[in-house]
């Protein structure tokens, strides 16, 4: 059984097409209804020393964010006073608006979260330094990982799995 005609062989590519258009223009609309990250003034503290961490400030500034970098030579400290725990460490700690972000988070997920201003939470971090990450990429290599909500009684739960570069999947509430 023929499924097109002669005819009618333009039509399955074009509606592949659509499909793939919709899907792209979803997800950009989705970024979009989150709002514009001009303007938001994120404090990063660091060390002087770590490329990674100015690799990510770079991510954040071409992002809209104004980044104001704070280097210590003490970030145990900085993360004990904003409710980081060892386990969700990684090698800088920022804060705006009242949360704090650990490590390597994207920014267009900073942003959605900013958007949500989730209560009876301090932020979000990504344990570790994920090779692919923003500011930790490693040619081709992109290992998939989980951004964590972390909440005031210091659980956390999965916010959002990064399976690849600017793929990302939240978790519905």
């Amino acid at each position: 059984m023929k499924l097109l005609s002669k005819s009618k062989k333009w039509l399955l590519p074009a509606v592949i097409t659509l499909g793939v258009s919709i899907s792209a223009c979803s997800e950009k609309l989705q970024t979009a209804e989150v709002g514009s990250t001009d303007k938001i003034e994120i404090e990063v503290f660091k060390s002087a020393t770590c490329g990674c961490c100015n690799k990510w400030i770079d991510h954040m500034e071409e992002s809209g964010y104004k980044v104001a970098a704070m280097n210590r030579t003490n970030l145990k400290s900085i993360k004990r006073k904003f409710g980081i725990a060892p386990n969700m460490a990684s090698c800088h700690t920022a804060i705006t608006e009242d949360y704090v972000f650990e490590g390597h988070i994207p920014a267009d997920i900073i942003a959605r979260f900013l958007h949500e201003k989730p209560t009876d939470v301090i932020g979000l971090a990504v344990p570790g330094m994920p090779a692919g990450s923003p500011g930790m990429e490693v040619g081709e290599r992109h290992d998939s990982y989980d951004v964590l909500m972390i909440r005031k009684d210091g659980s956390t739960s999965v916010y959002a799995h990064v399976a690849e570069a600017s793929v990302f999947h939240f978790k519905e509430s």
